[in-house]
């Protein structure tokens, strides 16, 4: 590589980490596109230059060629948990932090862990492991992004379950992209060495379709390509010594699932402007209640808040543009997001339309309508 580890000896003590470890994270457009196989290799030339390397969690699906390349390399026992009859083995966090390596690779960083587990996900895992002055190589894909959330449904069909936080890979120190085209990937399929025969067929004729793989790769791509320009931006900007105008994002919520899709267009469109702060906002008359359903609506949308990190604000106004406009002045707003709203004709023509009545409130606040693209029922996987 070589891989240079962020851990240096301490007199009178063996290899006491100093620091945060570095994190390399491995991005793939969809599965079979040679991730794992490339953390290994990497991990293998590190040890053979004479770093302490481990495998913290491998996924090898079965696959000879990538099994293979992981022979000669410790691997740090996983930790066994006993559910519904069934047991399952997760990677044992506290183990590879005790063996104190100066490499872990650790495979499927989207993972959800097993009921029972110190942490829900593996990215808290590898940010554990991280903390212990640990360097970590990782692999994901694309559409595990929870920003991409949406548009992955949109541009496939399929709404992917397992997500992780965007800022996992802004904290990386390096974000590689793993890439293959359409064509060899679905050649790679048909020759099983992605999934065993029985697999094959399905594979070809749902996700893994030309489209579908041309469309995660364009994402992979761009993902990288802005990952690459934020990593310029601060030098830019301290080689022309201009401050930069500074945008804030306020997105306007109601309970109701639509609403996550709403906020993860404004997350995207403020990495893109360099947004310095994005708002949630839930602006509804006093007393306003919710049923089951909304309830549920609304704690998705806390949760999403949290994991995209987006501040969350509720106001009650018996005139909920007031409420916006108040909330916009106290929060410096440059931008708004809204969902088209659902207005007879004849408001529109006379003016009082929600949208008529936020232009009017908001002079000199951009306000953006974020159309619905989805066009087809959603499939659950």
């Amino acid at each position: 590589m070589p891989w240079e580890p962020a851990r240096v000896p301490v007199p009178g003590d063996d290899m006491k980490p100093t620091g945060r470890g570095r994190h390399r994270i491995l991005l793939g457009a969809a599965a079979g596109v040679g991730k794992t196989y490339r953390m290994l290799l990497e991990g293998q030339q590190a040890a053979d230059s004479g770093i302490d390397v481990v495998i913290g969690y491998l996924e090898p699906h079965d696959r000879p060629e990538t099994a293979a390349r992981a022979v000669g390399l410790e691997v740090v026992p996983r930790r066994r948990i006993r559910q519904g009859g069934v047991d399952l083995e997760e990677m044992d966090t506290e183990a590879v932090i005790r063996r104190l390596p100066e490499l872990a690779l650790v495979d499927e960083l989207a993972h959800t862990n097993a009921p029972g587990t110190p942490n829900v996900k593996r990215y808290e895992d590898v940010d554990q492991i991280l903390d212990a002055g640990i360097d970590v190589i990782s692999t994901v894909n694309v559409q595990h992004l929870e920003s991409l959330n949406d548009v992955v449904f949109e541009l496939t069909g399929v709404r992917v379950r397992e997500t992780f936080p965007d800022r996992v890979l802004e904290e990386a120190d390096e974000v590689v992209l793993v890439d293959l085209t359409p064509e060899e990937l679905r050649e790679r399929i048909q020759a099983g060495k992605v999934y065993p025969a029985a697999r094959i067929e399905s594979a070809l004729g749902n996700f893994f379709r030309t489209e579908n793989l041309s469309s995660l790769r364009q994402l992979a791509l761009r993902e990288l390509a802005e990952d690459v320009q934020a990593r310029r931006a601060p030098a830019i900007t301290d080689a022309l010594a201009q401050p930069a105008i500074l945008e804030r994002i306020l997105v306007l919520v109601e309970p109701k699932p639509s609403a996550q899709r709403l906020m993860r267009r404004a997350w995207r469109s403020g990495q893109r402007l360099g947004a310095m702060d994005i708002d949630a906002l839930w602006a509804h008359t006093p007393g306003a209640r919710l049923d089951d359903e909304d309830r549920v609506a609304l704690a998705a949308l806390r949760r999403l808040a949290v994991l995209l990190g987006i501040h969350f604000l509720e106001e009650e106004d018996r005139d909920p543009v007031a409420a916006v406009a108040r909330v916009a002045a106290d929060r410096g707003t440059t931008y708004v997001f809204v969902e088209p709203p659902a207005e007879q004709r004849l408001q529109l023509m006379l003016g009082h339309s929600l949208l008529h009545r936020l232009i009017e409130a908001l002079p000199g606040i951009d306000l953006r309508i974020c159309a619905d693209r989805r066009r087809r029922l959603e499939p659950r996987i």
